[in-house]
């Protein structure tokens, strides 16, 4: 994993080389995630540019995405998908995104399918406000059916500022236990198995 040199956003990273069960790693400059991307400085703006990324997904809600505009809004690789329900129904907890799982399935199965859509040759930047809580639990999800194991989604996941590695932990036991892990999850909220690969194929393909 390596840090983005994104000037004004402090949670950007590349997915890349995380090690897998087959003993692969992550290929690099495909899968990478980040804070906000409405904090960057005009440098930083022009660094995310030079990196010809394929897509940009937005997982802010609405009212947010209003509030802190995305400076990529207007550009083609620019997907807004809010990836939570406008009003939540269920309670927030802190140490687990089980609630999330189950109350969000529709869109986390939208926000799924934009990763698996982006076109191929270049970068994929998902982001949320602090690149912690939707960004981690789609992440999670990606690397999960790449092959990562959990103690390395969770050491990745702890990277973050502000969430103890707890939360990815709980929430990656209580998707095996209720689901049968992450890719039973992403089937049963209507993802297809074609998408999937897809998801696979651009992490671990070379």
């Amino acid at each position: 994993m390596t840090a983005l040199d994104w000037p004004a956003c402090q949670n950007a990273r590349d997915l890349g080389g995380l090690p897998t069960v087959d003993g692969q790693v992550l290929r690099a400059a495909v899968l990478y995630r980040s804070d906000g991307l409405f904090r960057l400085s005009p440098a930083g703006v022009a660094a995310v540019r030079a990196a010809e990324l394929a897509r940009i997904i937005d997982l802010r809600w609405q009212r947010e995405v209003e509030r802190d505009p995305s400076p990529f809004a207007g550009d083609a690789i620019y997907r807004h998908v809010p990836m939570l329900e406008d009003v939540l129904t269920y309670r927030v907890w802190h140490d687990t995104y089980g609630p999330m799982l189950d109350h969000n399935q529709s869109r986390i199965a939208d926000a799924f399918r934009a990763l698996a859509a982006a076109p191929p040759g270049g970068p994929v930047v998902v982001h949320c406000d602090g690149g912690r809580d939707r960004t981690g639990v789609l992440v999670a999800l990606a690397l999960a059916i790449a092959g990562v194991p959990a103690a390395e989604i969770v050491s990745d996941y702890a990277r973050s500022p502000e969430r103890p590695p707890i939360a990815m932990t709980n929430t990656l036991a209580y998707l095996a236990e209720r689901y049968g892990g992450a890719e039973p999850y992403l089937l049963s909220i209507g993802v297809t198995a074609g998408e999937i690969a897809s998801v696979r194929r651009r992490l671990t393909t070379a």
